[in-house]
């Protein structure tokens, strides 16, 4: 038998679109070393296939992403964690070819991240995100570069400072969603946008999309290791240790 874990990422390419699929139930698909991985060396994979014109980004069950693992972060440090995030955002952000996101159920904290950078979001209507850092001691550093990049301020700062739950209705709302739909639309509407996407030429989506977030790549570029710093001397800190120690410790 191998040693080997489960792949925790799966990817699929049909008609002109990769499918990447996030499949680590077992921790609410939680931005672990090997989940950021796995999803980085796909979205490279997508990126250089000539016969791949969009990407989306899914999960195989309800929950979309967790969030960083607190599992890992308690027990070994997230310095190589905030950046390999930071890296991911980025990729998402200038890969040449447009990136879709579709969740039907939660997302939290990190997750955001993946959705803020994306070109596309769609989210069901009742689907939950929630910026929990706040209520560990921490906060929304590594994903602020893309996370306050669509977001309007008022609701970045009532999110963010509140850590509380809010739907994919208001996620459209704030700008962080591009589009809430019924759950019973979704899979439907996410279909149609990528068909659409996908009728895009290589070279009209490749420069559309430079153009469009040459700000956000500005951002992240000039802010980045600020923001992995940052993040990586709050998740060691003694306040969110204690925190994320109690949190685990409920989860049990």
């Amino acid at each position: 038998m191998s040693d080997q874990p489960a792949e925790l990422v799966t990817y699929d390419v049909a008609d002109a679109i990769a499918t990447i699929t996030l499949d680590s139930p077992h921790n609410r698909n939680a931005l672990s070393r090997q989940l950021v991985t796995e999803l980085f060396g796909h979205l490279e994979a997508a990126a250089g296939d000539d016969a791949v014109r969009v990407v989306l980004i899914q999960s195989s069950g309800k929950v979309f992403c967790s969030g960083a693992d607190l599992s890992e972060a308690s027990a070994e440090g997230m310095e190589a964690g905030t950046r390999a995030i930071v890296d991911l955002q980025r990729l998402i952000a200038s890969m040449d070819k447009p990136v879709v996101t579709k969740n039907l159920g939660a997302v939290r904290a990190g997750g955001i991240g993946i959705i803020a950078a994306a070109d596309v979001a769609i989210s069901a209507e009742g689907a939950t995100f929630a910026l929990t850092e706040v209520k560990l001691g921490l906060a929304a550093a590594i994903i602020s570069l893309t996370v306050h990049h669509r977001m309007n301020p008022r609701a970045a700062a009532l999110t963010t400072l509140g850590g509380e739950v809010f739907t994919g209705a208001q996620a459209a709302s704030y700008g962080l969603v591009t589009l809430a739909v019924p759950a019973e639309e979704l899979d439907a509407k996410v279909t149609e946008v990528c068909a659409s996407l996908a009728t895009g030429a290589p070279q009209g989506l490749r420069e559309s999309k430079r153009i469009l977030n040459r700000d956000l790549l500005a951002r992240i570029d000039a802010l980045g290791e600020e923001m992995a710093t940052t993040s990586t001397r709050l998740f060691a800190s003694d306040e969110a240790r204690e925190a994320m120690t109690a949190f685990l410790t409920r989860g049990k």
